[in-house]
């Protein structure tokens, strides 16, 4: 009965969205109050859920999307991200321009959590597709198709580095692994499956559309590259040097708060205003009325972002992740499979892909020391069962509508399957390893 009341409340949200015209994010507060009663949470509890779901969303968000948002805006705005374009395009060609952006994905999505190399990530594709009149979703998609698999695949990211510690896998051959399957899941989900979506018309948010500047006016090309690289930079170096272990030496502690996502942003930003001031060599007061335009932008993007969490916790305190999980354990289904599906059901239902991984393997960890599977295998085949389907229920699926401003329609056909066929193509991956290793 919990599975059809998780049903009827997703069929619920987007009808409240998509026929009834209703803003999102009270559709979600609406939703997750009648998820809420309808799964005999008690009452005074339900709004307390929806709090502390959008509190613990937003809490790990808010400043990363207000400052990339910021920066984003001043790196569009200096000439930066027009730099950056002409470049990539000069480098590559138009003609391959979705697949440098790709390769600039995988890079860039090693050491990045997905959350901040979303924000960081979009202008670029924004500014790309602008200055050539590319259409934003096919030339974009493989980019994010690259964030994706490195968020779900690839240790340092929270959710495989969770499993690898849990399973008592290797790091370092979950990595290898991971990266045998994530190069050819990147190429398929990205340029050759957004070959497919041109169609889609796509009128980005305006804080990361820009005015065009004459070539002569751009900032220079390293600066352009180098001031939003700085998160990745910092981030990277500081993944590097905390590998080494040591905990209580001074880099060690200092690489942490330096690669901390909100203070990369922090020290970006603050490059960002001094080092790209434009070809009229703005003011500060200029450039601090352009940071409060930026996060106007995004305060519907967060408040959406919010109610996919508060849905989250409401179905996650109702414990349908576990009833999904304990249906599915007894069955005859293989090991790596059963993971990914596991998973797989516990993503569509619960959205977030963490949630998901680390509650199958929970549910899995006694099953699998019987079984004798290969842990690494299994690391790699429940992060891709947490990444399938992306809908309603996940903040990654807002962000992309908002961000790129397209229907829910072409968001399902184009963000949702993407997120599939990653998820399809890297239980593919696992298996065929299984094969040989």
């Amino acid at each position: 009965m919990s599975l059809v009341i998780v049903f009827i409340a997703i069929v619920l949200l987007i009808l409240l969205i998509t026929w009834a015209k209703v803003n999102a994010f009270l559709a979600f507060i609406v939703v997750c109050i009648f998820a809420g009663l309808a799964l005999h949470l008690p009452p005074a509890s339900i709004m307390t859920s929806i709090e502390k779901g959008m509190g613990d969303m937003l809490g790990s968000l808010v400043i990363i999307i207000a400052l990339g948002a910021m920066l984003g805006k001043q790196v569009a705005a200096s000439g930066a991200a027009q730099q950056i374009a002409q470049s990539l395009v000069h480098a590559f060609g138009k003609k391959y321009i979705a697949w440098a952006l790709t390769l600039t994905g995988f890079v860039v999505g090693i050491p990045l959590f997905y959350g901040v190399g979303f924000v960081l990530m979009v202008p670029l594709i924004f500014s790309v597709t602008y200055r050539y009149q590319l259409p934003a979703v096919a030339t974009g998609l493989p980019l994010l198709a690259a964030l994706s698999v490195t968020h779900g695949f690839l240790p340092p990211h929270p959710s495989p580095s969770a499993l690898v510690a849990l399973f008592h896998a290797n790091m370092g051959i979950t990595l290898l692994y991971g990266l045998i399957i994530a190069i050819p899941t990147v190429i398929i989900a990205g340029p050759v499956f957004s070959s497919s979506l041109k169609n889609i018309a796509s009128t980005p948010l305006s804080a990361f559309q820009i005015q065009l500047i004459e070539t002569e006016k751009l900032p220079g090309v390293f600066i352009s590259f180098f001031v939003p690289l700085i998160p990745v930079l910092f981030i990277g170096l500081a993944t590097g040097i905390q590998s080494l272990g040591n905990t209580e030496s001074f880099l060690y502690q200092v690489s942490g708060f330096m690669g901390n996502p909100s203070i990369a942003l922090l020290i970006a930003l603050a490059a960002a205003t001094f080092f790209l001031k434009g070809p009229e060599q703005e003011t500060i007061s200029v450039t601090m009325n352009r940071y409060g335009e930026a996060v106007k932008d995004v305060v519907m993007i967060l408040l959406i972002i919010g109610g996919a969490g508060s849905l989250k916790e409401i179905l996650t305190q109702s414990g349908i992740s576990n009833q999904i999980a304990h249906i599915l354990e007894g069955t005859a289904i293989p090991p790596l499979v059963l993971g990914w599906l596991i998973a797989a059901l516990i993503r569509v239902c619960v959205g977030s892909s963490t949630v998901a991984g680390l509650t199958t393997a929970g549910i899995l960890l006694p099953y699998l020391t019987a079984q004798g599977v290969n842990t690494n295998l299994m690391v790699l085949s429940i992060g891709a069962g947490s990444l399938f389907f992306s809908h309603v229920n996940d903040p990654g699926f807002w962000m992309f509508k908002e961000y790129f401003n397209v229907s829910m329609k072409d968001t399902f056909r184009s963000w949702s399957l993407m997120e599939s066929i990653v998820s399809v193509l890297g239980l593919a991956g696992v298996l065929l390893l299984n094969v040989f290793v």
